[in-house]
């Protein structure tokens, strides 16, 4: 983030879906007011490529704290795409114990790295697609498409646990989120990749911009959700509830082309 500031002289940055630090890939990061938008991005499904390495083993599920090596049986590469397959559709498992979840107010990895006992609650994640894309033993390159929220890290444990073995993952490559892709680092609209429904205020809309009380009356789609609105300066994100209008956000900036 500190790169980011730099670069596009702004002092207020955040990211969106936390890549682990032996990680690369896509990450979105936005600037100002955009960073509140994250919430209502569509940002799922998302793609990885990863590399899971067979006889080592690490509490972190990845390289970074590897604390045994050992010599496995070389599989037969029909097996292995079989035991990926297996995987497919719903999967309940424990999120790593090096991982950003909060217990009491603190990160999970914090208190793990304190060598503090770590109790996580099982999560479900959606296996949408998973594939084999090479094996040289003692690695097995694969790719999977998956809900957001998913662990790889978890992913590739389960593959590894299937086998009867050891592995961590070597390598993770966050391909896509949702719509985005890496594109070195291009600008996007924000307001073209939200995944909530637009709707139109018939209303004065110095009303909106000034984020006075607003009557249902004037909007187009009156039944319960949240919407993104429109004015001639502003996008304004509200929500109906009981013919009730609340602003979830006001006077969000409209994007400029570069």
């Amino acid at each position: 983030m500190g790169y980011v500031k730099r670069k596009y002289h702004t002092k207020k940055v955040g990211f969106s879906g936390t890549l682990d630090p032996f990680a690369t890939g896509c990450l979105i990061v936005a600037t100002g007011q955009y960073t509140k938008l994250f919430q209502y991005l569509d940002k799922t499904p998302k793609s990885y490529r990863a590399t899971l390495w067979l006889g080592a083993n690490s509490p972190s599920l990845d390289i970074e704290k590897i604390d045994s090596i050992k010599k496995t049986v070389i599989f037969e590469e029909q097996y292995i795409e079989d035991t990926l397959l297996s995987l497919l559709g719903e999967l309940s498992y424990y999120p790593p114990k090096f991982c950003a979840k909060k217990i009491n107010g603190k990160r999970a990895y914090e208190l793990a790295r304190e060598g503090q006992e770590v109790n996580l609650k099982t999560i479900t994640s959606t296996i949408y697609s998973i594939k084999l894309l090479n094996y040289n033993h003692p690695f097995i390159h694969f790719e999977a498409k998956v809900s957001e929220g998913t662990y790889i890290r978890s992913l590739g444990a389960l593959i590894a646990d299937k086998l009867g073995v050891d592995g961590t993952l070597s390598s993770l490559h966050r391909i896509h989120e949702g719509q985005f892709y890496y594109d070195n680092e291009k600008a996007l609209n924000p307001f073209t990749h939200l995944a909530i429904v637009s709707n139109t205020y018939t209303g004065d809309e110095t009303y909106m911009e000034l984020g006075k009380k607003l009557s249902i009356e004037y909007f187009k789609k009156q039944h319960n959700g949240i919407y993104l609105v429109e004015t001639s300066h502003f996008f304004s994100i509200i929500e109906i509830i009981e013919a009730e209008v609340k602003y979830r956000f006001n006077r969000i900036p409209k994007f400029e082309e570069n």
